[in-house]
């Protein structure tokens, strides 16, 4: 069993990752650090946690515990990665694990210096939703993919919402554009030579709040939006020579709605419906890389696979600066 420490209280944790690794068959909740110790004491009791820490410095000196989840704001993720791997903690940190991809950088030569696991947690990646598009485009199941289409949005203008403080990290791309295309890359294994892009800032926050991107891969395109301050939509198209894949609830996937793919033929008159009504991807998620940090064969994010999701966001930055292509 990996024993893991839980670095914070936050709502994610205690609402999908802390749940999850109580019900992997391979890890275990041995602690639970705040910078309050009554919080931590309250989590603890919540979730049957034997041990509660008034530090985060504290648990990572602790040998109670194998591995860190960290689920603090994300202008923090790399500080705090860097400080678990040398305590000797495998670390699972919360997405976007960082803002730059010169960050993580960073964070590859502290598991190399540290001999850790770091990994993103782009629940994602274990669903088997996504599984399921990727194994599909790999049967050629819609011929040669032309065009993937994406959106991700929901409403939030809440001052004090992590998500809308430039100085915690806030932002529209760093919070969901980081889906469209992890998931993207994850279905196809292919990645982007260049964007194109159009990115809007909040006036009074300073975060961008949305997104228009164009990507282009070397055999098709992908197009796609994003925005904290739209209705909100989750949709991700494949479309083929022969066919396409809906992906229904791509990124939410136990919240959102279905977890459904279509798979239709190129004349639009059959379709075949995949249903998924267990997914389970954090609990997926969770014994993935207990597995892998135990030395055991699993797939997982690497950060190598990290950096090349967070070059596709930087350039898309840079694209939302300038009238042309910036390359990836």
């Amino acid at each position: 069993m990996l024993r893991f420490g839980i670095l914070s209280t936050a709502k994610i944790g205690r609402d999908a990752v802390v749940p999850a690794l109580l019900d992997a068959e391979n890890c275990v909740v041995s602690a639970v650090a705040s910078r309050d110790i009554a919080k931590a004491r309250a989590f603890a009791d919540r979730f049957g946690v034997p041990h509660a820490f008034g530090s985060y410095d504290e648990m990572l000196a602790s040998d109670t515990i194998d591995a860190v989840y960290i689920p603090l704001p994300t202008s923090q993720h790399v500080e705090w990665s860097i400080k678990a791997a040398e305590a000797g903690k495998h670390v699972l940190c919360e997405k976007p694990i960082a803002l730059k991809a010169s960050e993580i950088e960073r964070l590859i030569a502290a598991r190399d210096d540290n001999g850790v696991l770091i990994s993103e947690a782009f629940m994602v990646t274990y669903a088997p939703v996504w599984h399921k598009v990727r194994d599909l485009l790999k049967e050629g199941a819609i011929g040669d993919l032309k065009h993937v289409q994406g959106a991700f949005s929901y409403f939030n203008r809440d001052p004090d919402n992590m998500r809308n403080i430039p100085e915690l990290g806030g932002g529209a791309l760093p919070d969901i554009g980081v889906y469209p295309t992890i998931a993207t890359r994850f279905a196809t294994g292919l990645e982007p030579l260049r964007v194109q892009a159009t990115v809007a800032r909040d006036p009074d926050f300073g975060t961008d709040i949305y997104a228009s991107v164009k990507a282009a891969f070397e055999t098709f395109e992908m197009s796609f939006y994003i925005s904290t301050q739209m209705a909100g939509r989750q949709l991700m198209v494949f479309h083929g020579t022969e066919g396409t894949i809906e992906v229904k609830s791509p990124f939410n996937a136990d919240r959102w709605g279905a977890e459904e793919i279509e798979l239709t033929n190129q004349k639009h008159n059959v379709s075949q419906i995949f249903r998924f009504p267990d997914s389970r991807q954090y609990r997926r998620q969770a014994e993935a890389f207990a597995k892998a940090a135990m030395g055991e064969a699993a797939e997982i994010v690497t950060l190598e696979n990290s950096l090349l999701n967070q070059r596709f966001i930087d350039a898309i930055y840079r694209a939302g600066e300038t009238d042309g292509w910036e390359t990836v």
